[in-house]
This record gives C-alpha cells, sequence and structure tokens, in this order.
C-alpha cells in the first residue's frame, strides 16, 4: 500500500490551508507597509516642497526689506537737506517775528490799527519785483 491515507491527506490538505492563510497574511502586511512608506515618501517630497517655497518666501521677504532699508536711508539722506533748508528758513522767520513783536505799535493805543498798518506795509513788499 503506497496510497495516501485520508489522516495523512487531510494533514497535507491542513498544512496547505494554514501556508496559504500565512502566505495572505504576510500579503496584506507587505502590502500595508508599502503603502505606508510610499505615502511617507509622498508627503516627505511635499514637506520639502512646502520648505523650499518657505526658503523662497523668506529670501524674497528679506530682499525687500533690504530694498526698504536703502529707500529709508535715501529718504532720510535726502530729507536732512531739506531740514536743514526748512530750520533756516524757521530762524529767518523768528527773527523776523521777533523784530515785528519789539517794533513799538504804529498807532500807539490802537492795536487793530497798528495790525492793520504792519499788514499793508508786509502786502506793500510781497507786491514789489
Amino acid at each position: 500500500m503506497t496510497g495516501i491515507t485520508p489522516k495523512l491527506l487531510a494533514a497535507a490538505v491542513l498544512a496547505l490551508l494554514a501556508s496559504l492563510i500565512g502566505n495572505v497574511l504576510l500579503a496584506r502586511a507587505y502590502l500595508g507597509q508599502r503603502d505606508a512608506a510610499t505615502s511617507a515618501r509622498a508627503s516627505v517630497g511635499e514637506m520639502a516642497q512646502q520648505r523650499d517655497g518657505a526658503r523662497d518666501l523668506a529670501a524674497a521677504c528679506s530682499d525687500a526689506v533690504d530694498d526698504l532699508r536703502e529707500l529709508a536711508d535715501r529718504r532720510k539722506k535726502d530729507g536732512e537737506a531739506a531740514r536743514t533748508s526748512a530750520a533756516a528758513l524757521a530762524r529767518k522767520h523768528e527773527q523776523r517775528a521777533d523784530q515785528i513783536l519789539a517794533a513799538s505799535p504804529a498807532v500807539p493805543g490802537d492795536a487793530c490799527a497798528s495790525a492793520q498798518h504792519r499788514v499793508d506795509i508786509w502786502l506793500q513788499g510781497r507786491a514789489r519785483p
């Protein structure tokens, strides 16, 4: 009797089923890990793109800040001349105001008439070429 006994056949079928179930579980675990690794690689790629985008934006922002600093320095330099000129003109006006306030009234006892007289003289001075 060289045949396969029913017990041996049942054991072989059971071993084959166990092997098949094990292979299915291993294949499922492998595919899950592969999908997770693929997802992680894609996520890393997206993060790298975001990082590169953030670096580019930071560089552009830094360049813009440098440009603004240069513009501010240029405007400060240009403004210094204007401020100096305005200060000189203000000193001239202050001196003229001091002269007007120090002068005796043109019409003693009548501040309004004195002011009108000063305005008339001032207007005559402006009308001259």
